[in-house]
């Protein structure tokens, strides 16, 4: 199994398979518009709309499992993203990304690459003091919060899981190098 074998929804109800994006270099994102980690948007847009035309896509998929941080159909979380932040890149249906009814494509991810890369002291306090807030990380490898983050190479293959703490712009010289893969 890899992740060009799985079917998303979109925020309209259509089903997508995710094959429709091989040979690109995926930024797979659980997002929520009530989170402190929500500016994010705006660096995860910012990578976008640098490196779409190389070949980069963000899939945005909202997530209200963690605090209720994401309320709202998906028309609305779809206004909120495009209204503050300018979002274009693609945003799917609202999910869960753990416990029994966890989307097959995040559980996928998480078993992939099961712990999060994380950088400095201040960072792994904060994720720290999340783990022990977030009622829905019950196994190691279960996201913890909002905007964990997976890196894909243009194969398909998972190469990279960044914690919330982890901003977008600080992912750019991965991507870059993934980009000029072959």
């Amino acid at each position: 199994m890899n992740i060009y074998d799985f079917k998303v929804k979109t925020r309209l109800g259509e089903e997508i398979a995710l094959d429709n994006y091989k040979g690109k270099v995926l930024l797979i994102v659980n997002t929520a518009t009530g989170c402190g980690f929500t500016p994010q948007y705006e660096g995860l847009e910012a990578l976008y709309k640098k490196y779409h035309d190389s070949g980069l896509e963000v899939l945005d998929f909202p997530c209200n499992q963690f605090g209720s941080q994401a309320p709202g159909s998906d028309d609305e979380i779809h206004e909120f993203c495009t209204l503050k932040y300018n979002t274009t890149f693609d945003q799917f249906a609202k999910i869960d990304v753990n416990g029994e009814t966890a989307s097959p494509l995040f559980d996928y991810l998480k078993h992939e690459i099961a712990d999060d890369e994380i950088i400095g002291v201040k960072n792994k306090m904060s994720m720290k003091a999340i783990e022990k807030i977030s009622k829905t990380a019950t196994q190691k490898e279960d996201i913890k919060w909002n905007f964990t983050k997976f890196l894909v190479d243009k194969t398909g293959k998972v190469v990279g899981r960044y914690s919330p703490t982890y901003r977008p712009e600080d992912l750019e010289d991965r991507v870059k190098e993934l980009l000029s893969m072959e």
